[in-house]
């Protein structure tokens, strides 16, 4: 048995450029969203700043990148429009590793990562468009393999990191006294989460004032050149889509190869835009109920679902060295990096997956196996054993949801709706305030919580799914309905002329 048709097979041989351009652009994504956690505590010696102050960081990059999320439709007019774009973002993330070593100030910094943000929303959200615009009702499995380079420089980026970290203090205070390599172990793994919450981190002495002993800038500058080939790539597209002035009169890529077998007919890509496009009255205007339902139902289950990822990648090891786990905190610290491995293994296995079973029935898997092993954490929350066990299931299921729901929303609104901007918006707004809520429960009610809040979360996904499911059989009858109506309508006009 083939593992994918000669259909799935030419679709990508014909668009294999493009293709791999746009996942080379997701892997700088991931690259840029894993390496603030491990490095923050030598970036805070480095700014010669405090723990909350360098936290501040973290927010900075997060909240630009929602901005560029929201922004990011608005640069898909043309494809010189969003090639172009591309280039730009992942040419400045390059350029903001490589500036990283030279911000001294917290408040530099801060603005080098509010510009990293950014250009990872623009990023976001221009790849998933234009890899659903190219293949369409055949995305899914492209978009699995899509979101697995996130997770693929997720993994690279900590890597190429640890090597420079700091084991012991890296501020020399004339009365300081040295930190343990554990304390900073863990105060590392504790900012794993962009909204990780500071608990008595007074007990660690770490000085502000004296020099600066710190190699963390190799790091930077080796991930900054890991990222030149990307922007090069987009570069290479360009070129040979005849772009850029100094290109060749061969013809386009896209011009020599045919669409009609990705591409129903109309305009693929009417509806898209920014979010606040997206609300325009004449654009808006004759859509049934069904139309607005879908892009609430799919943006509220993809702010839960990312929300509990960033959630439990930024509590795990919280929830993990408190009572009644007290775990070690080298194995807790391990619990970030598996749950992040198992969502890239995911990601890869669902690829074969998203081609031999449909979108509803993924997402439908996914949120059960989400649903069932939190609850099991639950139930074991003293075994040491299963937690690790878990959280590398929980990072399975819970790894296709974002492709998978962004394939089956845009392939319900025949293309033509805001889907892909409203999703990877929701998602991103989810990651962000979700991390928030469950790290001010956890402070206020203790770690056990956090599981609690994920599992509540989790059910209320599975429901708004199961509704989203209801509302697209009423949409597709609906559509169905006037699509009758219409051929009726055109039959008989020809008999009364």
């Amino acid at each position: 048995m083939k593992i994918l048709d000669e259909r799935i097979w030419s679709l990508f041989k014909r668009h294999w450029h493009q293709t791999l351009t746009y996942w080379s652009v997701f892997f700088s994504f991931g690259l840029c969203i894993a390496f603030l956690g491990p490095t923050i505590l030598d970036l805070r010696c480095q700014t010669q700043a405090t723990l909350q102050q360098i936290t501040w960081v973290f927010f900075s990059q997060q909240f630009f990148l929602l901005v560029g999320s929201s922004l990011g439709g608005l640069f898909k007019k043309t494809l010189l429009f969003s090639l172009s774009v591309l280039f730009s973002c992942t040419l400045i993330i390059s350029l903001v590793f490589a500036i990283i070593p030279l911000c001294y100030h917290v408040v530099l910094l801060s603005v080098a990562m509010a510009i990293a943000g950014l250009a990872m929303g623009v990023i976001d959200t221009i790849a998933n468009l234009q890899l659903v615009k190219l293949y369409q009702k055949d995305s899914a499995i492209f978009l699995q393999a899509l979101h697995f380079f996130i997770g693929l420089g997720a993994l690279v980026s900590p890597l190429v990191a640890d090597p420079f970290l700091a084991e012991d203090r890296c501020v020399l205070g004339a009365n300081s006294t040295a930190n343990s390599s554990a304390d900073l172990q863990h105060l590392r793994s504790s900012q794993a989460g962009h909204g990780a919450v500071l608990h008595n981190i007074t007990q660690y002495p770490l000085h502000t004032e004296g020099t600066v002993i710190t190699r963390v800038s190799y790091a930077f500058w080796i991930m900054a050149f890991i990222n030149l080939p990307v922007p090069a790539a987009v570069l290479i597209l360009m070129y040979y889509e005849r772009l850029l002035p100094c290109s060749s009169n061969s013809p386009r890529l896209l011009n020599k190869e045919s669409q009609s077998n990705t591409s129903p007919p109309g305009d693929s890509s009417q509806g898209h835009g920014s979010v606040f496009g997206c609300c325009n009255p004449a654009k808006l205007r004759g859509r049934p109920p069904t139309f607005f339902l879908l892009h609430v139902l799919g943006g509220a289950i993809l702010f839960i679902t990312d929300g509990i990822i960033g959630s439990y990648a930024g509590f795990v090891y919280t929830y993990a060295v408190s009572p009644p786990l007290l775990m070690g905190h080298k194995a807790a610290g391990c619990l970030d990096s598996i749950f992040w491995a198992s969502i890239t293994a995911g990601r890869l296995a669902f690829i074969y997956l998203s081609y031999r079973y449909t979108a509803p029935r993924l997402l439908t898997f996914s949120l059960v196996g989400v649903i069932l092993m939190q609850c099991m954490l639950l139930i074991f929350y003293t075994s040491h054993v299963f937690l690790f066990i878990g959280t590398c299931v929980l990072g399975l299921c819970i790894s296709s949801v974002f492709p998978s729901m962004l394939a089956f929303t845009e392939d319900l609104l025949d293309y033509k709706g805001c889907a892909t901007t409203v999703l990877v918006t929701s998602a991103s707004t989810g990651e962000m305030i979700l991390q928030l809520l469950v790290g001010l429960v956890i402070h206020s009610q203790g770690s056990y919580s956090f599981l609690l809040c994920c599992t509540i979360v989790s059910f209320i996904g599975f429901c708004l799914l199961l509704l989203l499911l209801y509302v697209q059989h009423i949409h597709r009858n609906c559509h169905t309905d006037s699509s009758k109506s219409m051929n009726m309508k055109e039959k008989t006009e020809p008999g009364g002329s």
